[in-house]
C-alpha cells in the first residue's frame, strides 16, 4: 500500500507541474502578442504567443521538415523583404497551399527550366507577405524540438545562432489541459490522504 501511495504522489505532482505550466503560460498569452518583425529579431520574443504581420516568406529556403516526399510540414524563413540575408525567425507550417506548390516546385518538374518557369508564374506566392501567429518554445518538450530543428539547420548548412527563433503556426495556448492536470492532481492528493487517514491505510503503515 506504501508503495502504492508513493506512485500516485508521483504521478500527480508529474500532473500537478505539467497543469501549473499550462496555466502560467495561458495566463501570460491571453492572446498573441503583435510585434514587427524587426523588434523579433533585435529584442528577442518577450512572450510565447506572437502575431507577426510584416515579414515575408522565402519558401526557396524553406525546409522539408520529414525528409521524404511524405510531407506534413516546412520550415519556412521569415523576413523583412526578399532581399534580406538575413534569417532569424523561421515558421513551420502546414498550409496546404505552401506544401503543394514546394511538393511541386521539387519532386513534379523535372528540368531547371520548368523550375523556373514554376518560380516565375508564382513568385508572389514563394515571397509574399505573410502574417505569422503561433507559438515560441514554451516547455522543455518544446525547447527539446528548438534542437532538433536548429540541428536540421545545421545539417542543411543553414547558418543558426543562440537566439535564432522558431514558431509553430497555428499553435495556441492550451486552454483546458491545464485546469484538467490540476483538477487530476487534487483529486490524486485528496485520495492518498483519505487513505494515509483511514484506519486502515494506518494498518498498512504499521506492517
Amino acid at each position: 500500500m506504501k508503495r502504492f501511495r508513493i506512485t500516485i504522489l508521483a504521478i500527480c505532482l508529474v500532473l500537478a507541474w505539467l497543469g501549473y505550466s499550462d496555466l502560467s503560460v495561458l495566463l501570460r498569452n491571453p492572446e498573441p502578442l503583435a510585434i514587427s518583425l524587426a523588434e523579433l529579431e533585435i529584442s528577442g520574443a518577450p512572450r510565447e504567443w506572437l502575431r507577426i504581420s510584416d515579414g515575408t516568406q522565402d519558401l526557396l529556403q524553406a525546409i522539408n521538415m520529414s525528409g521524404t516526399i511524405e510531407i506534413g510540414s516546412f520550415l519556412v524563413p521569415l523576413k523583412q523583404n526578399s532581399n534580406s540575408e538575413i534569417t532569424k525567425v523561421w515558421f513551420e507550417t502546414r498550409d496546404p497551399v505552401i506544401i503543394e506548390a514546394l511538393k511541386t516546385y521539387y519532386f513534379m518538374l523535372d528540368t531547371d527550366k520548368q523550375r523556373q518557369q514554376f518560380l516565375n508564374e508564382n513568385i508572389q506566392l514563394f515571397y509574399k507577405k505573410r502574417p505569422v501567429t503561433g507559438m515560441t518554445a514554451d516547455n522543455l518538450v518544446s525547447s527539446s524540438n528548438q534542437k532538433k530543428l536548429s540541428k536540421l539547420l545545421q545539417q542543411m548548412n543553414v547558418p543558426v545562432t543562440e537566439d535564432t527563433l522558431f514558431i509553430s503556426e497555428g499553435k495556441q495556448p492550451a486552454r483546458w489541459r491545464g485546469i484538467f492536470f490540476v483538477g487530476i492532481a487534487l483529486v490524486g492528493l485528496v485520495k492518498i490522504f483519505l487513505i494515509s487517514a483511514s484506519p486502515y491505510g494506518n494498518k498498512e503503515n504499521e506492517k
